[in-house]
């Protein structure tokens, strides 16, 4: 479920918020489904429980996961992640708008870059 890349120079607890929250926008983990045990997590990644700890209170702060004490970590509604999205992605193409209209392009332009990138698989790694 949860792959880490130690050549990615973000600290571990980051690749670990991003990895669920991808989990839980493309469906795989829905709503009310419990997440692993801090402690078992981190014994699969072979990692410092602390570190699950710390990704599971941002994933908590982000409004992906709830907490119910004595029962563990569940995925929240699914909502609040998908807004939280949208605004990084309005974000990002804020910026590239203005670097393009920068540079002189037109609108066109930058409409068929976005589809070439869409129909090569929006740069995935898959």
């Amino acid at each position: 479920m949860i792959v880490l890349d130690y050549t990615d120079r973000r600290p571990i607890y980051e690749q670990i918020v991003e990895r669920f929250q991808s989990l839980v926008m493309c469906g795989v983990l829905e709503k009310d489904a419990p997440l692993p045990s801090v402690r078992g997590l981190a014994m699969e990644l072979s990692i410092n429980p602390n570190t699950i700890q710390r990704a599971y209170a941002e994933l908590e702060r982000r409004g992906v996961i709830y907490t119910v004490k004595g029962k563990g970590n569940f995925v929240a509604d699914q909502g609040a992640l998908r807004r939280l999205r949208r605004e990084e992605l309005l974000g990002a193409a804020t910026v590239l708008v203005k670097k393009a209209k920068e540079d002189g392009l037109e609108k066109q332009e930058v409409a068929e870059m976005i589809d070439q990138v869409w129909e090569q698989g929006g740069g995935k790694d898959d």
